[in-house]
């Protein structure tokens, strides 16, 4: 039972999730730079030494807000726009790890904001998620299945 949510619907998997901390890693770092009271600089300087790099991140993760924003809404009676995008979220999400690595990759050769080590390291953990993504079964179901009313017992 605890792998089910209220809707007798399997839970979101944690790749999902992974997925998502990663795109939304520039939205998290803005979140945890605006709670500092005392430099609210300095963390996003910390991990985003040109601040180019964190707007880029920021452009990204757009994307993984409409994801976020797709997950809020999913429930029973959810709008005919939040099923159809619902069965195409693991797209979606590969679509941002590759738009976000393609930043990554622009702002190495365009820009020399990154170094090398820095763009093997964004491969890797892209293309890690994206083969967890696609390799990963509980997404699949996860992807299948779209919360309905259940009768009342």
């Amino acid at each position: 039972m605890q792998d089910f949510d209220n809707y007798d619907c399997l839970k979101l998997s944690k790749c999902f999730y992974l997925t998502l901390l990663f795109i939304l890693r520039g939205y998290i770092v803005w979140l945890m730079s605006v709670t500092n009271m005392r430099d609210r600089v300095s963390i996003i300087e910390w991990i985003y030494p040109q601040t180019s790099l964190f707007y880029l991140s920021l452009i990204s993760g757009a994307v993984g807000l409409f994801v976020l924003l797709i997950i809020s809404l999913r429930r029973p009676g959810a709008s005919y726009w939040v099923q159809v995008s619902w069965r195409y979220c693991r797209l979606i999400l590969v679509a941002a790890l590759v738009f976000d690595f393609s930043t990554h990759v622009l702002a190495y050769l365009y820009w020399q904001l990154v170094t090398i080590p820095w763009l093997i390291g964004q491969a890797v953990i892209t293309f890690a998620l994206i083969g967890l993504c696609y390799s990963s079964e509980r997404l699949h179901l996860n992807l299948i299945e779209f919360p309905q009313k259940l009768p009342k017992k």
